[in-house]
């Protein structure tokens, strides 16, 4: 799939709504310039959280980020999932729609973590067929993160930032680069952060994570602190 939507060039600031913040976007305006959803919250039908995204949608563009698309695996997308998806994206019409690039299950069983991937030829090649699934379903670029890691494949074949870009580039798909993500991964895996950020298609950047972390010593963990 081709790049059906311009690129937002200069979105502007962002924040990640959550269920503490309902009160203070619905009583006065908050300066910010859209809200990143966390899709996964939003996909039953009915109840209190879509109802309050409804009213604050009405004020605030929003951007879906997900967590359990899996576009990494190798059995594929739940279609049910991106049918789930596809109706949320129709009804708050989304400025994007991110996920992660890794896996998150098997053989329909959710293991409810975010999975590094063997940076190989034949990943890419499973990451690529699953993002065209996705993209002609939800019809429109998918945005993908960089997840922090605490393993490693001795079968990679390439950095993590050539693989990403390889996917980019054969996939027509967006990035979102999370820094504390590769600042966590750097320090995991002894590589430069600089090297990655260097390495990564600086045009294909859609957004960027601020997030935290906790030191443990010998290694970091992604904790969104």
């Amino acid at each position: 799939m081709s790049d059906a939507q311009p690129r937002h060039a200069n979105p502007g600031f962002g924040l990640g709504l959550r269920t503490p913040h309902y009160s203070d976007f619905l009583e006065s305006p908050q300066r910010v310039d859209w809200l990143e959803i966390l899709s996964d919250n939003y996909l039953v039908p009915g109840g209190k959280p879509l109802v309050m995204l409804d009213a604050i949608r009405a004020d605030y563009p929003v951007v879906m980020h997900g967590v359990a698309l899996s576009i990494g695996a190798a059995d594929g997308p739940d279609r049910a999932y991106l049918a789930a998806l596809a109706a949320l994206a129709r009804r708050v019409e989304p400025l994007w729609i991110s996920d992660h690039l890794c896996w998150t299950g098997v053989h329909g069983r959710v293991l409810h973590d975010l999975y590094p991937l063997p940076y190989t030829d034949a990943s890419i090649d499973v990451v690529v067929r699953n993002v065209h699934i996705a993209q002609e379903v939800l019809k429109r670029p998918l945005v993908l993160e960089n997840v922090s890691s605490y393993v490693s494949f001795e079968a990679s074949e390439m950095t993590e930032w050539e693989f990403i870009t390889e996917v980019c580039q054969r996939t027509g798909c967006r990035l979102l680069l999370d820094v504390n993500n590769i600042h966590v991964s750097s320090v995991n895996h002894g590589f430069d952060a600089r090297a990655f950020l260097r390495g990564v298609p600086a045009d294909r950047v859609q957004q960027i994570h601020l997030a935290g972390h906790t030191d443990h010593g010998d290694h970091l963990i992604d904790t969104h602190d």
